[in-house]
């Protein structure tokens, strides 16, 4: 990480332990209202204080749990009901059912034959024919 990116100018090329004694608008996007603000409420102003404040690290340790913490019983049985909800009321997912006794089919469909008419190219072209005679 680049430090520079995150504390303002004036504060660039700092050590580490300089930086933890500087005010805590050395951070960058903390202006001085802000600092005044956060050494009202919490009696800090500079950066260490504010690394070393409880509820920060209490809020950080809350985070890093979170990322880890499993599913309750509830939410693992909640999810698997909405899962069946979906699935009985999307029964197209399903795989359709034929009919056993279909074996063969007996009369084959009227089809063009393809090695004559490609895509019916030649009704195409009759279609196209009449309607421009019919146009003049």
């Amino acid at each position: 990480m680049n430090i520079d990116k995150i504390v303002d100018s004036k504060y660039c090329g700092m050590c580490f332990r300089d930086l933890c004694n500087a005010p805590l608008e050395a951070l960058h996007g903390v202006s001085v209202k802000d600092a005044k603000a956060l050494h009202q409420a919490f009696g800090i102003s500079t950066i260490g204080d504010l690394a070393d404040l409880k509820f920060v690290k209490w809020a950080s340790a809350i985070r890093t749990l979170a990322e880890e913490e499993c599913d309750t019983e509830q939410q693992i049985a909640q999810e698997t009901l909405l899962d069946d909800a979906v699935e009985m009321t999307f029964p197209a997912s399903d795989p359709i059912s034929v009919d056993a006794g279909i074996t063969r089919i007996e009369v084959a469909p009227e089809k063009v034959d393809a090695h004559v008419d490609h895509q019916a190219a030649g009704e195409v072209e009759e279609h196209t024919r009449k309607a421009a005679a019919k146009a003049r």
